[in-house]
């Protein structure tokens, strides 16, 4: 990846300029009589990159990609298998000290175009951390360089998504009411496109408010605001304004676009030890889903000769005995597309932080279960909508509509939330951790702990990350008091919004 890890928010270390963005990224105002500064749409476009390509590179090789079900290792098994340690924070921490340096400059600047953007991709970085720890560090995680405040204590979830959706309804009112403009070039998300950042704003509410609505009494009247008032509250309407950005330089793996890596030296074996799960393959043959061709590739043995699975399409169950002897070895299995993933800079794979399927599930949902109206809408028609914007977004929208996908009994709107999360969770194929957190949200409503093979640690997939090692160690005292009131350090326990 372009960047290196090395914030330990433990001691809150002040964060150092870092290394690897292209020239076109570095824009640095220099002044013969005073130090040398960076301006705030240097540290815009650093928080931009770091965020969308350490978020998408946890979507293939790390916990998220097996407890989404969409991965599943052949090799070096570990986080496949649910016995998950202590995973540390430490470049989750180091992006947003990032983020708080750009809203800092912006705010001394009064610059509320810069300030908005700063804001939404806090709460970004801030709920993807509160998503898999749950209680963290928050109000006081990054104060060590102002207030040197070296042992941040722990806020519950219960109060960090308030403050997260108030912060993302801040951002869409300064972006709107600004006179400022975002430098085009800086923003290598939207390109100076306020209105796609206040899109984003809202849409990431959507999101969150439909995450924690089990727990947060005001959850459902803030979605129901939101779509009543498109001109006050815009949101994704098309994959145009999807938030994902290129990669940019040369990759290959390891080190590519997904975010590969490892320490073998042949690039293919590396690429190859990570396979489309069964859970996923199957999804797609159940349906003759057109995005099959697109996402996976073919077994290059016979399929007659196949031990287990007789389909073009093989993926391959988790925690089994020996997994790359599965179906007869590796000619009978499916790896994903060598043309798209096993390439430099193919335009079809970004790192996304959100897309328009998803909003469309999110408002489906939204009217199936919680009651809310969406003008001109109903569940079965936004269902539709995220299929349709799902196969658009791999290039398969036509092939969709030939083959008439959406009419196949496995398909067709039945007005159950099962259906609907299966294909919100086929459109969210690595997309960060989305599908895993469906899995939790939704208490494993697709039947994915039934499919967990005998080497597995447990028989559920976590529902959470334990805490990192540096924490008992070096913020003791306010660890001790945060489990005492969240619960034991472990890896299944819930967080607030899932209790």
């Amino acid at each position: 990846m372009l960047f290196r890890k090395t914030y330990f928010p433990a001691s809150l270390i002040v964060v150092t300029l870092l290394a690897g963005c292209t020239e076109r990224f570095e824009r640095i105002n220099t002044n013969p009589n005073q130090p040398e500064t960076v301006n705030d749409v240097y540290y815009m476009t650093k928080a931009i990159v770091s965020t969308a390509y350490d978020y998408q590179h946890e979507a293939y090789m790390s916990k998220p990609a097996e407890g989404g079900r969409y991965i599943t290792m052949v090799r070096n098994e570990g986080d496949d298998n649910f016995g998950w340690e202590a995973t540390d924070w430490d470049g989750d921490y180091l992006r947003l000290t990032t983020v708080k340096a750009l809203e800092d400059q912006a705010s001394g600047e009064k610059a509320d175009q810069y300030v908005g953007v700063a804001e939404i991709l806090y709460v970004f970085n801030f709920a993807y951390i509160t998503d898999r720890w749950g209680d963290i560090p928050y109000s006081e995680a990054l104060l060590s360089k102002d207030q040197q405040l070296i042992h941040p204590k722990y806020d519950q979830q219960k109060d960090i998504y308030p403050d997260m959706l108030q912060k993302l309804q801040d951002a869409n009112d300064k972006l709107k009411t600004t006179t400022g403009k975002i430098d085009a070039t800086a923003d290598v998300l939207y390109g100076g496109d306020i209105l796609k950042w206040r899109k984003l704003a809202n849409s990431l509410r959507l999101r969150l408010l439909l995450r924690c609505s089990k727990n947060y009494p005001d959850a459902v009247a803030a979605i129901q605001a939101i779509v009543n008032d498109a001109s006050e509250y815009p949101v994704f309407t098309t994959n145009d304004d999807n938030a994902e950005i290129p990669y940019v330089g040369t990759y290959k793996w390891p080190g590519g676009p997904t975010g590969g890596g490892g320490s073998l030296s042949d690039e293919f074996a590396e690429f190859i030890k990570r396979k489309p799960s069964k859970e996923f393959t199957d999804f797609l043959v159940a349906r003759n889903d057109p995005r099959l061709g697109i996402l996976l590739s073919k077994v290059t043995g016979s399929t007659a000769s196949a031990t287990v699975d007789h389909h073009d399409y093989v993926g391959v169950p988790n925690s089994i005995t020996s997994p790359y002897d599965y179906n007869g070895g590796e000619e009978h299995i499916s790896t994903l597309n060598l043309d798209i993933f096993y390439q430099d800079q193919n335009p079809m794979v970004r790192a996304s932080l959100m897309t328009y399927p998803e909003v469309c599930f999110i408002l489906a949902e939204a009217v199936q279960q919680k009651g809310i109206t969406v003008p001109g809408e109903t569940a079965a028609s936004l269902y539709y909508k995220g299929i349709s914007a799902a196969m658009d977004y791999w290039g398969v929208g036509g092939q969709a509509e030939a083959q008439h996908y959406e009419d196949q009994p496995l398909v067709k709107y039945d007005g159950t939330l099962k259906q609907l999360i299966g294909q919100k969770w086929a459109s969210l194929f690595l997309k960060g951790p989305e599908g895993w957190f469906e899995y939790r949200r939704t208490n494993d409503i697709l039947g994915f702990n039934a499919l967990i093979g005998p080497r597995a640690a447990q028989r559920n997939i976590p529902y959470r990350y334990i805490y990192p090692d540096n924490e008992r160690n070096l913020n003791k005292d306010e660890y001790d008091k945060a489990i005492a009131v969240f619960g034991d350090d472990n890896r299944n326990t819930l967080m607030w919004y899932l209790k």
